[in-house]
């Protein structure tokens, strides 16, 4: 009976401890990381200096309220207690006070690590620490983590991410779960149920269809993810999306060396169109007022941040156009035409050609601001190299 009754207390303790888990991330996440950009090169005042800026620009209210600070940020020796610690010379008053100046100025503070023995970039990792780095990241107050895939030898990625899953909730404090295991196990089939994102590819790089290494540009990208959906059933990879679990086709290079403009602002529509976390990942302390008019576009936004939570797809591709399509709230779909061309192009839309739109529609031209009639009438818009037109579709009443 002694046994019975412990055994039903320790598993209402772990439900207890998962449910705090349960009602985070219901819209993909917003925030900013700081690996883009700096690198190694980061330190106490790069991540306040960005998190003052963010208030002062409007991107913290616009929604990106997760500052995670990436690899790097470790000492290259845990203590003698076997404690991860910062390093001391770029995070001198620590991270618990790092996270205490974020959460004071309206932000939820974000790290990385990862399920290896090593970091990425050669720092220690959490593999046999997952129970003593989460009590750790509690007690600093971590509201997101960010786990990475290097050095992790034979590990079984699904039992490895569980086992800090299983850390996280024992530590009592809601984090947001982010499996940065690059999509190499199809962590969209079993990591509903450990963490709230996951990683469907490599790494993004600040290019249109540039790729080296491991990293691809966000065109590439985009691409991949279609490949898993025609890999995986007429659903695809979006029917493993939702609110609580995204897909996650890695960070945002709007606004970086390397994409235009156009690119940028295609960017940003095709990973709102797909439901991808909004993880920025430009200097947001120097960017034009073009770039951050893209980065905090509410309309925009809303498309990505959908209370439905379904995944978009490519209705179409043929030479120079792709058609790109998502079900929104409210019976509205978002509808987004790409130019894949080299060149400007003269690109039509014939509504009645998309099969999924069933009844008439009035149509908004979502970057414009404009209302642009209905349905029933097929529209040509000149559209930039690489550039979109992204449109908000609803049912006329």
């Amino acid at each position: 009976m002694k046994k019975n009754l412990l055994l039903a207390a320790v598993c209402l303790t772990a439900t207890a401890f998962a449910q705090k888990f349960e009602n985070l991330a219901l819209t993909p996440p917003m925030g900013w990381n700081s690996w883009n950009t700096f690198a190694a090169n980061i330190d106490e005042d790069l991540i306040k200096g960005t998190a003052d800026t963010m208030i002062a620009n409007g991107m913290r209210d616009a929604g990106y309220v997760y500052l995670v600070v990436d690899d790097c940020w470790e000492a290259k020796e845990r203590d003698a207690d076997g404690n991860i610690v910062p390093d001391p010379v770029k995070f001198p008053h620590g991270m618990k006070a790092l996270g205490d100046y974020l959460h004071a100025k309206g932000f939820k503070f974000g790290i990385h690590n990862c399920a290896g023995t090593e970091t990425c970039a050669g720092f220690p990792g959490g593999r046999g620490h997952e129970y003593q780095d989460a009590l750790r990241y509690a007690a600093w107050g971590v509201d997101f983590l960010k786990y990475d895939w290097c050095m992790h030898g034979t590990a079984d990625a699904r039992e490895t991410y569980k086992t800090m899953r299983d850390a996280l909730h024992k530590a009592g404090r809601p984090i947001v779960f982010s499996l940065c295991e690059w999509g190499q196990n199809k962590p969209w089939e079993w990591a509903k149920d450990v963490g709230h994102l996951w990683r469907t590819t490599g790494d993004i790089m600040a290019g249109y269809d540039s790729r080296q290494r491991w990293e691809s540009g966000w065109k590439l990208i985009l691409d991949q993810q279609y490949t898993l959906v025609t890999s995986n059933g007429p659903d695809g990879i979006g029917q493993y999306a939702g609110p609580g679990h995204w897909n996650d086709p890695d960070m945002l290079e709007v606004g970086n060396k390397g994409l235009t403009l156009a690119e940028s602002r295609a960017h940003f529509s095709l990973w709102c169109i797909i439901a991808a976390p909004l993880i920025a990942g430009n200097d947001v302390r120097h960017m034009s007022k073009e770039v951050h008019d893209i980065l905090t576009d509410k309309d925009v936004i809303a498309i990505d941040q959908d209370p439905l939570g379904k995944q978009g797809w490519r209705f179409r591709a043929e030479t120079g156009r792709e058609i790109w399509v998502r079900e929104l709230s409210g019976g509205d779909w978002a509808v987004c035409v790409l130019n894949s061309g080299a060149t400007a192009a003269d690109l039509t839309t014939d509504w009645s050609a998309i099969s999924i739109l069933q009844r008439e529609y009035a149509v908004r031209d979502v970057w414009a601001k404009k209302d642009l009639g209905t349905t029933r009438t097929p529209r040509t818009d000149r559209v930039e190299s690489h550039d979109v037109m992204l449109f908000r579709l609803s049912p006329v009443k």
